[in-house]
């Protein structure tokens, strides 16, 4: 396996900036930023509860870009969305290491939420490969 160097994470400031400037920018009426981050606690125990796991040390992760993209474009036909910006790591990550950042921007607080919501729920199914070290 080609494990490839982790990115430097972005600056949201510098998101915010260029999103505001967007041509639609003037619908938006709020922003919402998910910042994925590699945790300690291992997926078996935090989302199955099963004790006993021993502490994740990092992790690999990679992505499918082409299905980012178009979880991008289905996220842009949902009510209300004006507004959509994904990063994503790559390469072996460390404890506290950015896994992801995705913005929305939107007209109203529901339709926001929902937004990110599906955004990140597809990413993290369909769109990425995570190996947990341990």
């Amino acid at each position: 396996m080609d494990i490839k160097t982790k990115k430097s994470s972005p600056s949201m400031d510098e998101w915010l900036k260029v999103a505001k400037s967007d041509p639609r920018a003037s619908q938006v009426g709020m922003f919402l930023v998910h910042n994925g981050v590699v945790r300690e606690t291992a997926k078996a125990k935090v989302r199955l509860g099963e004790e006993g796991t021993a502490p994740v040390t990092g992790m690999v992760f990679s992505y499918d870009e082409i299905k980012v993209n178009a979880a991008i474009e289905e996220t842009y036909k949902l009510k209300g969305v004006y507004y959509v910006r994904t990063w994503l790591n790559e390469g072996q990550l460390e404890v506290g290491d950015d896994i992801m950042y995705v913005l929305i921007g939107g007209d109203i607080r529901p339709n926001v939420i929902d937004a990110l919501q599906f955004l990140v729920q597809k990413i993290k199914t369909e769109c990425v490969t995570e190996i947990e070290l341990k």
